[in-house]
């Protein structure tokens, strides 16, 4: 495995909880120039807001950071009203948004929502249905047809249309979803705490192979990796818990090793001090290094 030569980004992710708390951290992330934001989206949880809701609110109340729902549950949420959502959340921020999808889990949580429980091979099935449908809503075309096992359209008519090529990330983790993304997905969004660096490479392994297999590139798939960790003072105490240096080294690591070139930072400590300390002591430093690696820092051109 190896560095895919992509531009490498940081971000925020955080839980849809407290506005007050949310938008303040949000705000704080686009002052400290992050380039996006993840929102979980967890709709059967009763401490939770809306993740789409809160979406459009903090859209209206930035200017340039880029947001996602990380990722939105599917099986609470029809395809056709995220292609409608997404797309209109992209005109509202001027083309700031991407959407992050997921096949869905927590089935008791979703079927006491009034959704489907599905088994996995289902909801691999269903995720890439709805990839189809999000798309052909996406067009220019004046009315779209589909007939699928779990959605359909029938004359629907496409618009809003997003006003940036949007990209569909997929929060995958088994074969068939890696699968997947390699075949039909524009990025793809895993999480540390469920699947580790170590098990970096077979996932890439698979998407690249699947990609390839269906006449693309694997270099053009953007890899997103939600990061859980702490920046402390003292040692280092496993991934990503310790100092900025190991935090350092792990994050270039991940890039011109492990593959990996967005990193979405959901910290284990207070997020007013832990963003700060991510965004103008971490991010910088990742990014000399990578270029450094790459041959395109200063020390290449020496």
């Amino acid at each position: 495995m190896a560095d895919y030569g992509r531009p490498v980004e940081f971000g925020y992710s955080t839980e849809p909880g407290r506005y007050d708390e949310v938008l303040d951290a949000v705000l704080l992330a686009e002052r400290l120039g992050l380039d996006l934001v993840g929102i979980q989206d967890h709709p059967y949880q009763g401490r939770f807001l809306d993740t789409w809701t809160l979406l459009s609110s903090l859209a209206a109340r930035t200017e340039r950071i880029r947001f996602f729902p990380d990722v939105s549950n599917l099986p609470l949420r029809p395809p056709p009203l995220i292609a409608k959502s997404a797309a209109t959340l992209d005109v509202i921020s001027g083309g700031r948004f991407e959407l992050g999808l997921g096949a869905g889990g927590a089935w008791e949580a979703v079927e006491a929502y009034g959704g489907e429980r599905r088994t996995a091979g289902e909801a691999v099935a269903a995720l890439e249905e709805a990839i189809a449908v999000i798309r052909l809503l996406w067009s220019e075309r004046p009315s779209v047809r589909y007939e699928g096992r779990f959605y359909s359209l029938r004359g629907a008519h496409p618009g809003p249309l997003p006003v940036h090529d949007m990209g569909i990330w997929l929060g995958a983790l088994g074969p068939r979803s890696l699968e997947l993304t390699g075949r039909l997905a524009d990025g793809w969004v895993p999480s540390s705490p469920f699947l580790p660096p170590p098990r970096l490479p077979e996932a890439h392994a698979r998407i690249d192979d699947a990609a390839r297999s269906a006449g693309r590139c694997p270099e053009g798939i953007r890899r997103l990796y939600n990061v859980n960790g702490l920046i402390t003072d003292g040692p280092g105490q496993g991934f990503l818990v310790g100092p900025v240096e190991q935090w350092v080294e792990e994050l270039t690591g991940l890039v011109v090793e492990g593959g990996m070139d967005t990193f979405v930072f959901f910290p284990r400590g207070p997020v007013g001090r832990q963003l700060p300390r991510f965004a103008e002591e971490v991010v910088p430093a990742v990014r000399e290094c990578v270029a450094r690696a790459r041959g395109t820092g200063p020390a290449a051109s020496r």
